[in-house]
Order: structure tokens, then C-alpha cells, then sequence
């Protein structure tokens, strides 16, 4: 696991009252994979007579609220969406104070925190401590002052936490290796110390680091520093083994489950028959004898002993759904007694796949099309919420009950940033979703974002109007940006159907090859399905090379020879 030392020490120096706060936190297992180690410093302005206030409720807030995000949610958006509402509530108050015209004298500090995840260094700054990283013997400042000098002895800071009410913070992403020292130091400090003067200090009390802190600290003060003087030192003693994530332990604490048979009886599962079979896993439909209620069993396949990135996968599936609170998303069953092989148990659908719905109804008005759509959407962003994606998004994985709630499942190819970050993933396949729906990036080698969903739940609504998908096999063959470029979208409007030609542009946009010219967010795609826009309205109908490319180029073809006959005989009779 990851292994960090922090060595601390602040003084108020030759001032009344000492303005600076820090603070360092590392939890144990699992919190301690899921979220990494978390070190913060403030440091308040001399104008302000409170932003000692502000410096505490920064670090404080920081070290508490970071760690009660969503584990999904990445670092760096767990700690902006955090900063950004400590931000608004000390500008708020500032603004119900007397000091809410003279923003110098409110609630105001500045801050930089330091997380350590896994294999990789997250630094988040704003105002003029400074953070550097000793490494190999050298130091390396990793922050910018946020200070505008105006001349040689007059300067101010231009940023800080609490000062407007939106907060533009510094980010820095970095990776880590055994044996990185990281060293955070308020302005009272790095404006007197020099950086050999640290890295001596350092290296002189590498077993003692409060101490290296306070030498430091001393250091400044003795060389005429009037301000507050903060010192924090963090080392890096250990990494965490590639890969090793809660999740992956786990394999190595249950045997794969055999193949069951009817009647059989699992850790009080009794299983009905079996629902679906496939080189990946096996679903049984089962009854829970304890409470007498269908569920579904699912079960890794046999033959993925030996293929660790998928048996991850596997188990992310229920992680993954424990999360995410949507009626659109297959909900889990949580055992309440022990496993003795490795399954997942989840709600039984009674009802139908999409697939299953599209061959029973294979000509669909556009008003049903649009409530399936709607409710897929609603699901995805359930998904995207969480900083996940689903990447796997198609008929199959998407349910339809009797009641008509449609209910997106299986998360075996999903992407969730949190996971993502704890480790070097596991080798796996190129393409983790399938050809036919799968955004056309991804066949770059580009990571998906929430348009590469877009792009699959545009393919579905597409194939339900028509029956078809809007480019043929053609996405999966396009393996370049040229190729991709010269993709071209087959107009659901040449199918015999009574559907309107702004629904025809929406889904255009919707799988459009290039991500940034679809839809910017999924709630605009579900709009434009049901209001068009002006812009779509406007447009005239498909220039005849896109309805009728042959026709097109025959007609082109006939022009030019008779131009060319014409040429002849011309020059002929010349």
C-alpha cells in the first residue's frame, strides 16, 4: 500500500497572531486506496484581521469534506467541486460582514494542498505558498506566485480562496516514484530560505521530519522574516503495487463459482435455470429462500481464471452499481450472508431487452422512440455524474419491463475515473464496447468522454427508426482521422417512414464522427429530439448527394460527357 511520512511545524514569527493553518490526513484501508493521502496548508493576509478564520476553515474543510466525495469522482474533481463551495462560503461571508467593501480585510487566504493517490502526486495551489518536490538531490518549485509586483518593494497577491466569488485554482498532476519529498511553505518562509537551505534540512533529519520542518522554520526567522512561518514535509516511503486495488484482492478470496444447476442451492440462493450464457459470465435466474425474492445470480465464466483484467471487471459491476441511485440502472442485491465462490446478485427485470423489444416492434412511431430515449439518457447520466461511462451501451444491455421502465444493465466495460486513478490498469483490449456502437474515437485509441455515450445511444434511436445504423459496419473499418472523415451518415429519411427532417439532423449530430460536434451535453441531444431548433428548422432539404449518392454521380458523369462531346465538336468544326 502507499506508505507517506509528514513532518509538520508552524510559528507566528514576529506577529501577534499566527494566520496559517495546515493540516495532513491519511486514513486507513480502503479509504486510504480509494482517496490517497491529503496534506494542506493556508496561510491568512496581514490586511485581514479574520483570515486566520478563513486559513482553518480551508484546511479543515479540505481534510474533511475531501474525503466525503464520491470514491468514483477523480481527485481533481472531488477537490475542485469541494473548494469551489469553501470558496463561496467565505466569500459569502465576507460579503454579510462589515469587510464586504474592503475584500483585503474578509475572509480571505490563500491554499495549497497536495494528494497523494496511488502512483501519481495531485497538486492544487492558489496565492504564494509555494510546493516544491525534492528529487535526485534537486528541488523543484511546482506552483506560480499568484502575486503582482507593482515595484521593487510594493506587490500583491492576485488570487486567493474567498476573494471573488469564483475561485480559479491552480492544477498539476504528476508521477510519483519511492523516495519523492514534497515540501510546502507559506511566503514567511520560501522569501528567506533558500532551497538548498531546505533540502540540507531535509536530508540532515530524514528520520525526524517535524524536526526538518522546524529547522526550516528557524532558518527563515533568523534571517529576518516578519511574517508567519509554515513548514510541511511529506516522503514518499512506498507505492502501492501496480494494480493492487480492493477489487483485485478480492480474487484472490473466492474460488470462481462452477456451473449451477437447476434447484441448486447457493449461500441460500436457490437456483431456477440458467438466463444467459456466454464466454464472459453466466446469469441464473435464482429465489433468495430467505425472503422468497427473485433475483438474478450472476457468475464469472470458468474460462476466466486465467484473464485477470476481466475478472476485474467483473467486479466492478456491482461496485459500480451500488453507486448509482437511478430507476434506469439495474439495481444491486447486496448479499447479506457470506460468499463462498465469486458471483453478483442484482434485481430481476421482468421484461425484455431493447433488442428483443426492436425485433417485436421493428417499425416504432417517433414519440415511443423518444420516451425509450429519454429514459436511456436519464440512466447515462446517473452514470456521468459519478464520472463514469458506460462504454458498452446497445440493444442488449438495455432492458424494457412490462411496465415500460426502461433500465440499462451491465457494467462490465465501464469506465469510472475514481478506479481509474488508484493504479496502472490491467492490460486489456483495445475496443472494450461493442464495434457497432461504439464511438469512433475510441478506434483512434482517444479516451471516451460522455459524447462517446452520445454517439451510442444516438446509433439506437437511429436503428429503432430505421433499422439500420447510420454509417453500416463502416465506424469499426475508419481506424484513422481520415478515415473517419470521410465517413458518411446515411439519412434515416431514406427509410419509408413518416419522420420529420430536423429528426433526421438531430441524430446526425448526435453520431457525428468528430465528439465536438455532437451534442455538448446528453440533456440537449433528449431536447432537440422533441423541440427543434431554429437552426434545424432552416435547413433545406439533404443536398441529392447525400439522399441519393449514385443517382448523384451518374447525373455528374452525364454532364461531363456531354460537355466533353460538346468540346469535340467544337474544336471539330473549328
Amino acid at each position: 500500500m502507499l506508505k507517506v511520512r509528514v513532518g509538520q511545524h508552524s510559528d507566528k514569527g514576529r506577529k501577534k497572531v499566527n494566520q496559517d493553518f495546515y493540516g495532513a490526513s491519511s486514513p486507513a484501508e480502503p479509504l486510504l486506496s480509494a482517496k490517497g493521502v491529503a496534506v494542506a496548508l493556508a496561510d491568512g493576509i496581514s490586511s485581514s484581521d479574520v483570515s486566520q478564520v478563513a486559513s482553518e476553515f480551508a484546511v479543515m474543510g479540505f481534510l474533511d469534506d475531501y474525503y466525503c466525495t464520491s470514491q468514483a469522482w477523480s481527485v481533481r474533481r472531488s477537490v475542485e467541486r469541494m473548494l469551489a463551495a469553501t470558496n463561496s462560503w467565505l466569500h459569502s461571508r465576507t460579503q454579510q460582514s462589515p469587510y464586504r467593501e474592503n475584500m483585503d480585510r474578509g475572509y480571505v487566504c490563500t491554499l495549497s494542498a497536495l494528494v497523494l493517490k496511488a502512483h501519481t502526486a495531485h497538486v492544487f495551489h492558489v496565492g504564494d505558498a509555494r510546493v516544491y518536490r525534492l528529487q535526485d538531490g534537486a528541488m523543484e518549485q511546482l506552483t506560480t506566485d499568484h502575486r503582482v509586483q507593482v515595484s521593487e518593494h510594493q506587490s500583491y497577491l492576485s488570487r486567493a480562496v474567498g476573494f471573488n466569488a469564483r475561485l480559479d485554482i491552480d492544477y498539476l498532476s504528476l508521477p510519483l516514484a519511492a523516495g519523492d519529498i514534497f515540501v510546502l511553505a507559506t511566503d514567511g518562509v520560501h522569501a528567506h530560505v533558500d532551497t538548498a537551505t531546505m533540502a540540507e534540512a531535509v536530508r540532515r533529519h530524514a528520520s525526524d521530519l517535524d524536526q526538518a520542518a522546524r529547522e526550516i522554520v528557524q532558518a527563515a526567522h533568523e534571517h529576518g522574516s516578519p511574517d508567519n512561518l509554515t513548514v510541511q514535509v511529506v516522503v514518499v516511503d512506498e507505492l502501492p503495487q501496480h494494480g493492487a486495488r480492493e477489487l483485485t484482492q478480492q480474487l484472490s478470496q473466492l474460488p470462481l463459482a462452477p456451473i449451477f444447476e437447476a434447484r441448486a442451492v447457493v449461500d441460500g440462493y436457490r437456483i431456477v435455470r440458467e438466463l444467459h450464457a456466454s464466454h464472459r459470465s453466466h446469469t441464473y435466474l435464482a429465489v433468495d429462500t430467505a425472503t422468497d425474492t427473485t433475483v438474478v445470480l450472476k457468475t464469472p465464466s470458468v474460462d476466466l481464471h486465467s484473464e485477470p483484467s476481466l475478472l476485474e471487471r467483473f467486479l466492478l459491476e456491482e461496485w459500480i452499481a451500488r453507486r448509482i441511485q437511478s430507476p434506469h440502472v439495474l439495481k444491486p442485491c447486496p448479499p447479506e450472508r457470506e460468499r463462498s465462490c465469486l458471483y453478483i446478485v442484482t434485481e430481476f427485470i421482468d421484461g425484455q431487452t431493447l433488442a428483443q423489444w426492436m425485433i417485436d416492434h421493428p417499425r416504432p412511431d417517433v414519440e415511443t422512440v423518444r420516451g425509450i430515449v429519454e429514459q436511456i439518457a436519464r440512466g447515462l447520466q446517473a452514470f456521468h455524474r459519478l464520472e463514469m461511462l458506460h462504454q458498452d451501451l446497445r440493444p442488449e444491455n438495455v432492458m424494457i419491463d412490462k411496465t415500460g421502465t426502461v433500465k440499462i444493465i451491465d457494467f462490465g466495460a465501464a469506465r469510472v475515473a475514481g478506479i481509474t486513478e488508484m493504479s496502472t490498469p490491467l492490460e486489456r483490449g483495445d475496443i472494450v464496447g461493442t464495434a457497432q456502437y461504439t464511438a469512433p474515437e475510441y478506434f483512434l485509441g482517444d479516451a471516451g468522454t460522455a459524447r462517446s455515450d452520445q454517439f451510442s445511444l444516438g446509433v439506437i434511436a437511429y436503428q429503432m427508426l430505421s433499422g439500420r445504423l447510420p454509417y453500416g459496419a463502416g465506424v469499426a473499418k475508419a481506424r484513422t482521422a481520415t478515415a473517419q472523415r470521410n465517413l458518411r451518415y446515411d439519412s434515416v429519411l431514406a427509410a419509408d417512414r413518416q419522420i420529420p427532417k430536423w429528426i433526421d439532423d438531430v441524430l446526425k449530430k448526435a453520431v457525428h464522427p468528430d465528439p465536438f460536434k455532437r451534442h455538448e451535453a446528453l440533456s440537449e441531444f433528449v431536447h432537440d429530439l422533441r423541440h427543434p431548433t431554429q437552426a434545424f428548422l432552416s435547413r433545406t432539404r439533404p443536398p441529392l448527394v447525400e439522399r441519393h449518392p449514385v443517382r448523384f454521380w451518374k447525373g455528374v458523369s452525364f454532364v461531363l460527357g456531354v460537355i466533353v462531346l460538346v468540346m469535340l465538336a467544337t474544336r471539330h468544326h473549328g
